[in-house]
């Protein structure tokens, strides 16, 4: 199912968001009260509460990246808590500028939904640099 998610958030991100690409994908593998805790330091940082607020938070990357490629995933799985090592380029929709960046995801899923997502950046500044012009 994870593997479907960030297939689909890619899809979503990669075709320009909301009004451009479908959420049906994603919104299938979220719980009714998912909640998102993202780095208030990101640009599109902050808390994010339902289906809803997932849907936000995928449109508010969608105006930042253009495209999103995921080159290496490392999943460790114990009980309900998944440990997501991600390896991927992200490209500012923007500037074009491309970063080559690790993310560490905490996925909780419960009864085959995704009920929490805690992702934690390697380097924020970077991602900056990346979407500032």
């Amino acid at each position: 199912m994870l593997e479907t998610f960030f297939a689909a958030e890619a899809a979503y991100v990669g075709a320009g968001g909301r009004g451009k690409a479908s959420f049906a994908e994603l919104a299938a593998c979220l719980a009714p009260d998912v909640v998102m805790y993202q780095s208030p330091g990101l640009p599109y940082g902050g808390p994010r509460y339902g289906p809803s607020g997932i849907e936000d938070f995928m449109a508010a990357m969608s105006e930042a990246w253009r495209e999103m490629e995921f080159l290496e995933q490392r999943f460790a799985v114990d009980g309900e808590s998944v440990a997501i090592l991600n390896r991927g380029l992200l490209t500012a929709r923007a500037t074009g500028r491309v970063l080559d960046t690790w993310v560490m995801q905490m996925i909780t899923v419960r009864d085959g939904l995704i009920t929490e997502i805690r992702p934690f950046y390697w380097d924020t500044k970077a991602v900056d640099a990346a979407l500032m012009p």
